[in-house]
């Protein structure tokens, strides 16, 4: 035990980077077989690389406007920080933005042999094919975070020396967080706005059926799907994984001082958990069943095998057990921990698969409500949205109570760690929805036969579901990870500024209350922008689409073609323009309050904890209230209460409409904003404070 425990203690990072190696060999393997699976006909074909030409001209543009602003920032960081520190944030910039770029051109890939699989296959060989290139993008994200940021650490530890490598870890922490809201929002704002136009004018006014190829707009709203679900949700947890995986290395570096097991512990559960998500992954292709229960079949098994393989490690790396706060906590205890973020994972899973799937209440609540008109399905939305709060938080706060009691702060990063291990498995399933939507609209444009349509749109109404669960999980998650570098940023202040060494942030403090208030606001008014990027967007989409309807007549009757190009470049225009500003504020709110000399690093706390709560709240409600708004509309197009056509339906278009800047804007870009105000906060400290 005691050489066994020795030998994981001098290579766990680097068997760390070896699983990450693994992942990433496994997706390049699965990017083979979807590439060589075949594409359809030329129609289908001139149809999935018009969809592909457009991700990829968006996302060119993408990365020039972002690039700017991070070379900015890099600057910043080398002249004001430290080296390290700058070099971190440019390679975490870097491999988020490679992770979102690469797992939507594997997107695209898919989505039309997903289309050819549902013609030639039926539901299963569609089922696999469309997984298989989400799960590129899953091992993907997991593979990369791990292997930045144990080479990164690596590296510096033996160049700069250890507290110096654990001090710049932030850096990369900032670089990934920071390219995920713009991922996000850019994506976000793109793929809404594109759809909601398609819709106002497609469904509402002109009757269209969803992807109709007489909609100009309906190109802009595939290729939405891939930047928005595709690269800015790989972005996103990208940086959330590599955000958890540094916050404990972090807590482990600053409350267990020279405990080097302490700072392994959270590179060894990724590692494993690499493992699992293979396994995962193999589970969907060799299982048969329903759609929605052969996916969580793989996330299951993805669960168990690491839950089964963390047991030893722990026990190897922490033999003896671990002090802290002068009470030793056995290895067992520590087991505990990391299993709470297993089983934290499968219950959010479960409660947002719960208020989203049309198997379910809320969804048919919202439904039915459709009946009754296009307001009362909003009222009935918006409750089932903030009635999706209750549980997640409840069950959150309880994760935190028993991760705490096995292991203190530690346990509690140590549970974050584990249940961002499973992303892997989880994003394999975000994925996944995207391409059954595309392959979908693949399928409508093609004019294949109504019996494809109908298999891509079953796994579509499961993709939804699985791309709310996925939001669901990346909020929660995000939720405790801001917890756990709220901690890190209040031991980082002690350490610095002796000052506040006995400062505990009490509620009896003015600067507190102040602090809160503050950190309250921000996510409202982050969402405030996202809404309204979207809102602006959407109406230059709508406009373009009447004037090309007015200006053409014969596009209704199939006679001319629609200008599908300007719509595209509309929305790439609008999302690159109106992402900046909210993107921004959280560095705008940071670095204001520790400037400002009456607030400084106690207001500060405050705002953190304040975003943290109110964050988590409405990240959560607009994402499960998107998502069930969403469903409802599939709901009654199956034949349910009237089906297509009917008055319930356009209620439940108009819903669908609302909820759709919601759950794929702003509710999930909330996610990384949480992280960035926070890394920020730490990452100041030793400038302002």
């Amino acid at each position: 035990m005691t050489f066994l425990a020795l030998n994981l203690l001098d290579s766990g990072v680097q068997l760390s980077m070896l699983c990450a190696a693994i992942g990433l060999i496994f997706a390049f393997v699965l990017i083979a077989i979807v590439a060589r699976a075949p594409a359809g006909n030329e129609r289908m074909r001139q149809i999935a690389a018009a969809v592909q030409e457009g991700a990829k001209a968006y996302l060119n543009r993408q990365v020039i406007t972002i690039s700017a602003i991070a070379i900015i920032i890099f600057i910043l960081l080398f002249i004001f920080k430290d080296h390290p520190t700058a070099v971190g944030f440019i390679i975490g910039a870097f491999c988020s933005l490679s992770a979102g770029f690469i797992g939507m051109r594997i997107a695209v890939i898919a989505n039309v042999r997903t289309t050819q699989a549902a013609a030639t296959g039926g539901r299963t060989s569609a089922l696999r094919m469309a997984f298989n290139g989400g799960a590129v993008t899953g091992l993907l994200v997991v593979g990369l975070a791990l292997l930045a940021v144990s080479i990164f650490y690596t590296a510096a530890n033996k160049m700069v020396g250890h507290d110096m490598a654990i001090r710049s870890l932030v850096g990369l922490a900032l670089g990934a967080s920071l390219i995920s809201v713009f991922a996000r929002l850019g994506g976000g704002i793109y793929t809404k706005a594109a759809d909601v136009g398609a819709d106002l004018v497609g469904k509402i006014e002109q009757g269209f059926e969803e992807d109709d190829p007489r909609n100009p707009a309906t190109i802009a709203d595939n290729v939405g799907d891939n930047v928005g679900d595709c690269a800015g949700m790989a972005a996103d947890v990208f940086e959330t994984y590599a955000v958890s995986l540094i916050g404990a290395i972090l807590v482990g570096a600053l409350t267990l001082v020279g405990n080097s097991a302490a700072i392994i512990y959270p590179f060894v559960l990724g590692g494993i958990s690499v493992l699992g998500a293979i396994c995962g992954v193999l589970f969907v292709n060799i299982a048969n069943g329903k759609p929605a229960a052969v996916l969580m079949g793989g996330v299951l098994t993805s669960a168990i095998i690491s839950a089964i393989l963390f047991w030893p490690a722990t026990h190897y790396l922490f033999p003896t057990g671990l002090t802290i706060a002068g009470a030793t906590r056995t290895p067992t205890q520590l087991y505990f921990a990391s299993v709470i973020g297993l089983v934290m994972t499968a219950v959010v899973v479960a409660i947002t698969n719960y208020y989203t799937s049309m198997r379910y209440a809320p969804v048919q609540k919202i439904a039915r409500a459709s009946e009754t008109g296009h307001a009362t399905n909003i009222i009935a939305g918006l409750a089932v949205g903030q009635h999706a709060t209750a549980l997640p938080v409840g069950f959150i706060g309880i994760a935190i109570l028993l991760s705490f009691h096995f292991a203190g702060l530690y346990g509690i990063a140590i549970a974050v760690m584990s249940m961002l291990s499973m992303a892997g498995i989880i994003i394999s399933l975000d994925s996944f929805g995207p391409i059954t939507d595309n392959a979908g609209g693949v399928a409508v444009m093609s004019n294949l036969p109504k019996e494809v349509r109908a298999v891509t749109d079953e796994l579509d109404a499961v993709g939804n579901t699985m791309k709310a669960v996925t939001k669901g999980y990346a909020i929660a998650s995000a939720g405790l990870a801001a917890l756990v570098l709220f901690g890190s940023y209040v031991e980082e202040l002690w350490a610095h500024n002796v000052a506040y060494a006995e400062f505990h942030f009490s509620l009896t403090e003015p600067k507190v209350i102040i602090g809160l208030f503050l950190g309250g606001l921000l996510p409202f008014i982050f969402t405030a922008f996202s809404m309204d990027a979207v809102g602006k967007a959407a109406g230059a989409v709508v406009r373009e689409v009447r004037r090309q309807l007015k200006a053409k007549p014969g596009i209704l009757t199939g006679q001319d073609t629609p200008d599908y190009a300007t719509c595209v470049d509309i929305v790439t225009k609008a999302a690159l323009r109106e992402m900046i500003v909210p993107a921004l504020l959280p560095l705008i709110f940071v670095v204001a309050v520790a400037t400002i000399k009456p607030l400084g690093p106690v207001v500060l706390g405050g705002l953190l904890v304040g975003t943290i709560v109110t964050g988590l709240f409405v990240a959560i409600a607009m994402t499960s209230g998107g998502g069930a708004w969403d469903n409802a509309k599939k709901f009654i197009e199956e034949g349910n209460l009237g089906g297509k056509g009917s008055f319930a339906h356009a209620a439940s278009i108009t819903g669908d409409t609302v909820g759709d800047p919601y759950k794929d804007t702003a509710g999930p870009a909330i996610n990384p904003m949480i992280k960035v105000v926070n890394i920020v906060a730490i990452l100041i400290i030793p400038i302002f404070f």
